[in-house]
């Protein structure tokens, strides 16, 4: 069930505009509100001139009512029925307190009915308002179009966008990552600063794989919880032709990462999947890491700690499964198409026609028999977003990229999971990548989301940025 957010209200005002505007405005946002199943925090009509914010004094009662829902405000909407008051409402966020993203919104004037008692003068006050924000030092979100009516269908989506902004910030500075092993030895790529992550509010905390491994080895079949997982893994996925030895083992070593899981509260993890699981337990976990991942808990490949706070965040973004991948192979002579690939743990959702089977590269080493749990299918053609953040630690930054594309319906002839997509000047992404020193591993998922993720990371993250929109 998704949990319903909460955000804050501020209604502007201007003590020479009409103050019916503002009632106007308190049903609109209203019904805004409850388009959305949101909760809202907003100074009664009662409290101030139509609940709104003008002076000195109802600056002061907002702000005690916002701070008194500081834990659970995850957005600001600050609602321009006319000019406003520009003091009233950065005074106002700055007695709150609050840290939390900040949208700005400002009504549209009819050109033609532009008498003294209906004039909103919003478009010049805005200016005003964000000047202000900037002075004072608060990050803040604009809308696609200068001023936009709340029941407008562009101001639908800059909210819905906005919302999602609000959950990637909010869930970025509380993450808490599980680092499941350590990264492959020959998997320089996935290295990682713990402290740069930190200073962001990414807490990183790690478990030797040992310690799981050891837990399932002792795990008794008869179990409550292993009977009950391996119950939920073959109802997830078929698993015709897949020995059951293999398939209570990933349900003994699931029940076992999952009470880490549940104890130290991690919501994202990044697994060591190859080799000594194989060797050590006989199966691959990518089918556990993509139920993890379908449970919205991403869970990348190969201890890629960043590559999992990616999916995170665009998980964040959609309030959809987001997956690992590795941009992989070129698609024939088109510069614009490529290959999606792992051996994989996507989830499921992401492709109807996927079952489970044995990892066939790591086969080639391990054996047939010690990798069973792979997952095999193909993204079907749709939307495409992708994300990927790195620790540049050589100059103490968080790196990123974003784009948009799409899945398409191209024939391909291979195993695993994977996909055929096309993103526009692809060729000048991958000199990006490439130029800029990052993995060969992105998050995708099959929505659109860059602009959020971009505003996300940019804006309020203060990460440095790359918006791909070819």
């Amino acid at each position: 069930m998704k949990k319903k957010m909460t955000i804050a209200v501020m209604y502007g005002n201007r003590d020479f505009f009409p103050d019916e505007l503002v009632l106007e405005a308190r049903k609109d946002i209203e019904e805004l509100f409850a388009e959305f199943d949101l909760n809202m925090v907003a100074l009664p009509a009662t409290a101030s001139k139509n609940g709104s914010v003008e002076t000195w004094a109802h600056s002061k009662a907002c702000a005690e009512l916002f701070k008194s829902h500081r834990e659970e405000i995850e957005g600001v909407l600050i609602c321009m029925p006319n000019f406003s008051d520009e003091k009233g409402v950065v005074d106002t966020l700055k007695l709150s307190q609050l840290n939390v993203p900040v949208l700005v919104q400002a009504y549209p004037d009819d050109p033609v009915d532009l008498p003294i008692e209906r004039r909103r003068d919003s478009f010049c006050g805005k200016i005003s308002i964000c000047n202000n924000l900037r002075q004072y030092g608060f990050k803040y979100t604009l809308t696609s179009e200068h001023t936009s009516h709340p029941k407008s269908e562009s101001f639908k989506k800059d909210f819905a966008n906005f919302l999602g902004v609000c959950r990637v910030v909010n869930g970025l500075r509380t993450l808490r990552v599980g680092a499941v092993g350590a990264r492959p030895l020959a998997f320089n790529t996935v290295r990682f600063s713990e402290k740069l992550l930190e200073h962001y509010g990414i807490s990183v905390k790690t478990i030797d794989l040992s310690e799981l491994i050891g837990q399932t080895m002792r795990m008794k079949d008869d179990r409550k919880e292993v009977k009950a997982k391996l119950d939920e893994i073959n109802g997830y996925i078929p698993t015709k032709g897949i020995p059951n030895d293999p398939i209570v083992r990933m349900a003994k070593f699931a029940v076992a990462l999952e009470e880490w899981m549940d104890f130290q509260d991690i919501t994202a993890t990044a697994l060591q999947c190859w080799d000594s699981i194989q060797q050590n337990l006989g199966i691959n976990p990518c089918t556990l890491m993509s139920m993890m991942s379908d449970k919205l808990l991403p869970s990348a490949c190969e201890v890629d700690v960043t590559g999992a706070v990616s999916m995170y965040a665009l998980t964040m973004a959609t309030e959809k499964p987001a997956a690992l991948m590795d941009w992989n192979n070129n698609y024939g002579e088109d510069a614009n198409k490529c290959v999606f690939f792992h051996c994989g743990n996507w989830p499921k959702s992401l492709y109807p026609d996927a079952t489970m089977r044995n990892a066939e590269i790591l086969a080639t080493t391990l054996g047939e028999e010690n990798t069973y749990g792979a997952i095999n299918g193909r993204v079907p053609a749709g939307p495409m977003s992708f994300a990927r953040i790195s620790t540049d630690d050589v100059d103490g930054v968080i790196r990123a990229y974003t784009g948009d594309g799409i899945f398409t319906d191209d024939k391909l002839e291979t195993f695993g999971s994977r996909a055929v997509v096309q993103v526009p000047e692809l060729q000048k992404l991958m000199k990006h990548i490439c130029r800029n020193g990052f993995e060969h591993h992105a998050a995708f998922t099959n929505v659109h989301a860059a602009e959020i993720i971009n505003e996300a990371f940019s804006n309020y993250m203060g990460w440095e940025t790359y918006y791909h929109q070819g």
